[in-house]
């Protein structure tokens, strides 16, 4: 399970920024969390918890927000939802689409700090 691996990641990082700001304590850590990060979210959520014991983010909270995958369609000459992450198609055209431009994302977007 490499979700417990990545919690732990997002522990040091906030860790970091608590000791560069001055902060005592984090109260949220916000993370965009693309469709196709290969992350699964609820295992991520999981782990966030096992990975903050005894760490000052100790009951603080994971705020995901998924981002849907978007692509390039070619012959529309516009960026798509992909509905499905099986079959990469224009949900418009029904051509295939290949150029992802998000859904990737696994970034922590903000910290909420005291």
């Amino acid at each position: 399970m490499h979700e417990l691996s990545i919690a732990m990641s997002i522990v040091e990082l906030a860790e970091e920024e608590i000791e560069k700001n001055g902060g005592t304590q984090v109260h949220a850590v916000h993370l965009k969390l693309g469709l196709l990060s290969g992350v699964v979210k609820d295992a991520l959520l999981s782990s966030f918890g096992l990975a903050c014991e005894g760490t000052a983010l100790a009951g603080s909270r994971l705020m995901i927000e998924e981002v849907p995958v978007i692509a390039y369609c070619a012959r529309c000459d516009a960026p798509r939802p992909v509905s499905s992450v099986e079959w990469f198609v224009c949900p418009e055209c029904r051509a295939p689409v290949s150029q992802v431009l998000q859904g990737r994302e696994l970034q922590v977007v903000a910290l909420e700090i005291q």
